[in-house]
C-alpha cells in the first residue's frame, strides 16, 4: 500500500467534491479494485469519506472537511510553482490571485520544499508566443474565464475566415486552451456540438444570465487532442515531390512546419551526386506551398504536381523581371 497514493486519493476527493471509484482509478492509473481498496482504507483510518449510491453517485468527503497540505516533496513543490507561471494568469485576469496563492502555498510548505519552490520560481519564465509574432491581444478573455467557471452563456459577434465573415452566436463555453500564445475557447453554439473559437477574433461579447450544464463526460484535453488531429487532416489536402540540396535540407526547420520536415526525413532518397535528395511532402494548397518553398530559393526544385511547378516558375519569372538590372 502506498501512503502517497492514499494522500493523492484524499486530495482528489477534496478537489473534485465527488468522484467515482472508476474516476479515482483513471486519475491515479490503478485498477478499479485498487481504488475501492484505497477508499476503504481511508474510511478505516478515520477519514470522513462516505459513498453516495445510485446514478451520479460516488465517494466524497464530509462537507467542510479539509486536509492540511503536508507531505509535499521537493519535486511536487516545483511542479506546483511551474503550474502558476504568471504570463497566462495575467491573460486570464488572475495575476493577483495567482500571486496570492503562491504566497499562501509558500507559507504552508515545510522549510525544505519551500526553499526549493522559491528557487524554481526564480529560474523559470514562460513566454508563450512564438518568435516573429506579436503578443495576441484578447480583451474578452477574462469574460470567458467568468463564463467557464460560472457556466453562463455568452453572446458574441465573431469574425471568421469564411463568408459571412462576421456572425453572431450564443455560446456555452466549456473550457479555454492556450496554444502557442493564442487563446481559444471551446464552446457549444446552437447546434450543441463543441467547437473551437479564437478568442482574439471575438469582436463583442456579453455575459448572459442564462446558465447551462457542462456535459459531465466532456474532457477538454481529449477534445483538444482530437481537434488537433482533425485540423491536421483537414489542413494537408495534397502532396508534392520536391528535390532539396544539402543546404535546403538544413534550412527546412526554419522555413516550413514540422510536418513537412518529418515527411522529408522519412521519404528522402538520394538523387545525383551533389548530395541532393528527393522527397514527398504534404501541402495545403498550391499557393500556400509555393509561398513556403520559395523561401528556400535555389535550394529546392518542385518535381510534381505540374500546377505547383508552374506556380513556382511563374513567380520566379515575375521576380526575375522585377529585379533585372538596367
Amino acid at each position: 500500500m502506498s501512503a502517497g497514493r492514499l494522500l493523492s486519493v484524499l486530495l482528489l476527493l477534496q478537489a473534485r467534491g465527488r468522484v467515482s471509484a472508476r474516476g479515482v482509478a483513471d486519475e491515479l492509473n490503478v485498477s478499479v479494485r485498487t481504488a475501492y481498496r484505497d477508499l476503504a482504507r481511508l474510511q478505516a483510518a478515520g477519514f470522513p469519506v462516505y459513498a453516495e449510491p445510485g446514478r451520479g453517485g460516488g465517494y466524497r468527503l464530509l462537507d467542510g472537511y479539509r486536509t492540511r497540505l503536508t507531505g509535499v516533496s521537493e519535486g511536487e513543490a516545483r511542479a506546483l510553482f511551474l503550474a502558476g507561471l504568471p504570463g497566462p494568469a495575467a491573460d486570464l485576469g488572475l495575476a493577483a490571485e495567482v500571486a496570492a496563492a503562491r504566497l499562501k502555498l509558500l507559507a504552508a510548505l515545510p522549510a525544505g520544499p519551500r526553499e526549493e519552490a522559491a528557487r524554481t520560481a526564480a529560474v523559470f519564465h514562460l513566454d508563450a508566443p512564438g518568435w516573429y509574432r506579436e503578443h495576441e491581444e484578447a480583451p474578452h478573455l477574462p469574460l470567458f474565464v467568468d463564463a467557464v467557471l460560472t457556466q453562463r452563456v455568452v453572446d458574441v459577434r465573431y469574425r471568421r475566415w469564411r463568408a459571412p465573415q462576421e456572425v453572431e452566436r450564443r455560446l456555452r463555453p466549456y473550457g479555454l486552451v492556450l496554444k502557442s500564445g493564442t487563446w481559444y475557447v471551446v464552446a457549444a453554439a446552437e447546434s450543441g456540438t463543441a467547437t473551437t473559437y479564437r478568442v482574439s477574433q471575438v469582436l463583442d461579447a456579453v455575459l448572459g444570465d442564462e446558465r447551462f450544464d457542462r456535459p459531465r463526460d466532456f474532457d477538454l484535453g481529449a477534445y483538444w487532442a482530437s481537434y488537433l488531429d482533425d485540423f491536421q487532416a483537414r489542413r494537408y489536402t495534397g502532396t508534392a515531390t520536391v528535390r532539396l540540396s544539402p543546404q535546403g535540407r538544413r534550412r527546412l526547420p526554419d522555413n516550413v512546419p514540422p510536418e513537412v520536415v518529418r515527411a522529408v526525413d522519412s521519404t528522402a532518397v538520394p538523387v545525383g551526386d551533389r548530395g541532393w535528395v528527393e522527397a514527398v511532402i504534404p501541402t495545403e494548397s498550391t499557393d500556400h506551398a509555393c509561398g513556403e518553398l520559395l523561401r528556400l530559393g535555389a535550394d529546392v526544385e518542385v518535381v510534381a504536381p505540374p500546377e505547383l511547378r508552374r506556380a513556382m516558375a511563374t513567380t520566379v519569372a515575375v521576380l526575375a523581371r522585377a529585379y533585372t538590372l538596367p
